[in-house]
């Protein structure tokens, strides 16, 4: 199953890249595990990945929603402004 990662902000500057297809394992099924295994693949996402939100398919999405062959995740590190 492959499937697109979209990297933003300081994502993007601490991984280098800005997108990338991943063939997660058979064994990653939700978004959250498909998190885990971002941080196996990319460990400095380890820290991060507590506090970024994920879409999928460019819908926010919960960490227990199933991921299909084919999705596009975008990972969006919090933004603050004033």
């Amino acid at each position: 199953m492959s499937v697109t990662v979209l990297y933003f902000a300081a994502i993007r500057e601490l991984l280098g890249i800005d997108v990338e297809e991943v063939d997660p394992p058979p064994a990653v099924k939700t978004v959250g595990d498909f998190a885990a295994y971002l941080g196996v693949i990319h460990p400095a996402l380890v820290d991060c990945l507590h506090y970024v939100r994920f879409a999928r398919n460019e819908e926010f999405a919960l960490r227990g929603e199933p991921i299909a062959p084919g999705d596009t995740f975008a990972l969006i590190p919090p933004v603050a402004g004033g």
